[in-house]
C-alpha cells in the first residue's frame, strides 16, 4: 500500500461529499488522504441534480465549465405524471426557468448531471491536485482516537494489506450507513422505512417517445408503479420501482433481467421496447439526521450526518454544502490561525440547515401532487454562530425568500462585475474584505490583521457595505460605516476564528 503513516486529514468516502473536500482541502493547501472502499467511482447515476449552490461552489474550484457539458441544460427540469410515459392525458409542472432568469441571483444556475459522471469528473481532478492521495478499492476497517489525533486501520481490498494511519483529523464522508459515525458513536434520529426502492439502470431508445414530454422525473400514476428518471433524456435511464422487502425476494429480481426488462416494458406502456438492463441497486427513503457532527477528532458530511427524501434533489447539494463549510475550518485550525473551537461551529452552522432541508424533503415527499423544484433554495442557507460576528435571526434556509441578500451568516449576495465576472469571483482563498470604497481605513485594518498572521485582502465590490467574506463565500461581518481603529478587524477576525490573542 502507498499509504503514507501519518496525515494531517484522513477523509473516508469517495462518494461526491468526500471528493469535493479533497479538492477544496487541495486548495487550501491541506495534505490529506482519501480513502473509498469501493474499487473505483460510482456505476449508479443516483443523485442527478447539481443544485445553482453546488455549482457555485464548482465554479471556485474551476469545473463549472467541464461539469455544465457533461449535464442536460435546464429546459429538461420538468415533472411528468401519467400512467405510462405514453399516456395521452399526461400532465407536465414544474416549469423549467427560462433563459436567463435567476441571472440576477447567481452566475451559476444549476442542471442536471448524473452522479457517476459527476464524480468522475471530481475525481479526476482530485488526483491532479493531490497526487498519491486519492485511493480507491481501500477500506477503514477500525479507529481509534484521543486528545490528539486518530489511528485508522486501512486496508487494500485487492490484496489485503492493512496498515496504521495516524491523522490529526478523520473526517466520515462514508454515507448513510457510515462506518465512521458507527465507530465515533453518533446516533442518528429521525424516520426510517419510508419506502424501499430498486434502481434499475437501464438502455432504450426512448427519446423519441418523450420528445414531447421531456422531463427531470416521470412519476407514474395509477395503475403505474414507481417512476423514471431522466439520465440523457434519449438512450440512458432509470426506473424505481417500489417493493416490500418482507414480501418481494428482490435479490431474486435484481438476478433476473428478463423479469427486469419486462417491469420497464411495462411501466414504460411499450409492449416492444428493447430493453438492455446496465446495472440495479436497492435505497432506502429515510429521513434523518445525526445528533452531531463532530465527536472530538472524528467529524461527519454528506449522507454520514443527514439522510433525506429524495423528493427535491437537496441530499448531495447538502453534503457538498457540509464540505465547503468545513474545508476552510480545517484548513485554519491546521495552520494555527484558528483555535479548535472554530470546528464546533460546523456543527452549529450546517446541522440546522440539514434539518430544515429534510423537512422540505419530506414535504415534498408527501405531497399529492407535483412539488416545487428550487434550484436556489440552498443560495439562502444563512448561519449563527462564534464564525459569524453580529448574525441576524433568520432562517437556516429561506424557501420563501422572506429575507434580503446579505447580512452577517448569509452568502455573499451575486453583483455582476464590469469584466463580466461575480462579486463570488472576488472571494478566497482566504478572508477577503469586500468594500465600495477602499479607503485608507479600510486598507489599514487589513494590514493590521495581515500583519498578525491573520491575512485579509481588499477588493472593490458594487455593495451597499463593507463586508468580510469567509473562505467559503459567506459574510462573518458587516463593517460600520465610519471604520474603527486600526486594530478592530483583527479583533473581530480573532473572534470569528476563535484564536488566541498573540
Amino acid at each position: 500500500m502507498r499509504i503514507p503513516e501519518t496525515t494531517p486529514v484522513l477523509v473516508v468516502g469517495g462518494g461526491p461529499v468526500g471528493l469535493a473536500l479533497s479538492l477544496l482541502l487541495s486548495g487550501y493547501g491541506v495534505e490529506h488522504l482519501l480513502v473509498e472502499a469501493h474499487p473505483g467511482t460510482s456505476l449508479h447515476p443516483k443523485a442527478r441534480g447539481v443544485s445553482a449552490r453546488s455549482m457555485e461552489v464548482l465554479r471556485r474550484l474551476g469545473l463549472e465549465e467541464e461539469v455544465r457539458r457533461a449535464g442536460l441544460p435546464s429546459s429538461h427540469v420538468y415533472f411528468y405524471r401519467g400512467r405510462d410515459l405514453v399516456d395521452p392525458d399526461f400532465v407536465r409542472t414544474g416549469l423549467a426557468p427560462a433563459a436567463g432568469e435567476g441571472a440576477e441571483r447567481t452566475p451559476s444556475p444549476g442542471l442536471l448531471c448524473p452522479q457517476d459522471v459527476l464524480e468522475a469528473i471530481l475525481a479526476r481532478r482530485a488526483r491532479q491536485l493531490a497526487p498519491g492521495s486519492v485511493h480507491f478499492a481501500t477500506r477503514l476497517v477500525s479507529f481509534t482516537q484521543d486528545g490528539d489525533g486518530v489511528d485508522a486501520l486501512l486496508e487494500d481490498r485487492d490484496s489485503g494489506e492493512r496498515r496504521t494511519v495516524r491523522a490529526q483529523w478523520l473526517i466520515g464522508c462514508d454515507g448513510a450507513s457510515s462506518p465512521v459515525r458507527t465507530g465515533a458513536g453518533i446516533a442518528m434520529e429521525g424516520l426510517t422505512g419510508l419506502g424501499h426502492f430498486l434502481s434499475v439502470r437501464f438502455e432504450a431508445p426512448l427519446g423519441p417517445v418523450v420528445a414531447d414530454r421531456a422531463s427531470a422525473s416521470y412519476f407514474l400514476t395509477a395503475p403505474g408503479r414507481g417512476g423514471f428518471l431522466a439520465v440523457d433524456n434519449d438512450r440512458q435511464w432509470i426506473y424505481q420501482h417500489p417493493y416490500d422487502p418482507a414480501e418481494d425476494d428482490v435479490a431474486a429480481l435484481r438476478a433476473d433481467h428478463h423479469r427486469l426488462a419486462r417491469l420497464v416494458r411495462d411501466a414504460a406502456g411499450l409492449a416492444d421496447l428493447p430493453v438492455t438492463v446496465r446495472d440495479t441497486t436497492t435505497w432506502r427513503c429515510d429521513a434523518r439526521t445525526a445528533t452531531a457532527y463532530r465527536r472530538s477528532r472524528v467529524l461527519l458530511a454528506g449522507d454520514a450526518a443527514h439522510v433525506m427524501p429524495p423528493t427535491g434533489g437537496h441530499g448531495m447539494n447538502t453534503g457538498i454544502g457540509d464540505a465547503d463549510n468545513l474545508a476552510w475550518k480545517l484548513a485554519a485550525v491546521l495552520d494555527g490561525t484558528a483555535g479548535r473551537a472554530l470546528l464546533d461551529t460546523y456543527q452549529d452552522e450546517r446541522r440546522p440547515v440539514a434539518l430544515a432541508v429534510t423537512e422540505l424533503s419530506l414535504a415534498n415527499s408527501r405531497a399529492r401532487t407535483s412539488y416545487r423544484i428550487d434550484d436556489e433554495l440552498l443560495l439562502t442557507a444563512a448561519y449563527r454562530s462564534t464564525a459569524v460576528a453580529g448574525s441576524r435571526t433568520r432562517p437556516p434556509v429561506d424557501p420563501e425568500r422572506a429575507h434580503p441578500d446579505g447580512g452577517p451568516g448569509a452568502r455573499l449576495p451575486h453583483r455582476p462585475l464590469p469584466d463580466g465576472r461575480s462579486t463570488l469571483d472576488l472571494v478566497g482563498p482566504g478572508f477577503t474584505l469586500l468594500t465600495p470604497h477602499p479607503d485608507g481605513a479600510r486598507r489599514r485594518q487589513a494590514a493590521a490583521a495581515t500583519a498578525a498572521g491573520l491575512p485579509v485582502t481588499v477588493r472593490t465590490a458594487p455593495l451597499d457595505h463593507t463586508v468580510l467574506v469567509r473562505p467559503d463565500g459567506h459574510i462573518a461581518w458587516q463593517a460600520p460605516r465610519t471604520p474603527a481603529d486600526d486594530t478592530h478587524l483583527l479583533t473581530v477576525l480573532r473572534a470569528i476564528l476563535s484564536a488566541p490573542r498573540a
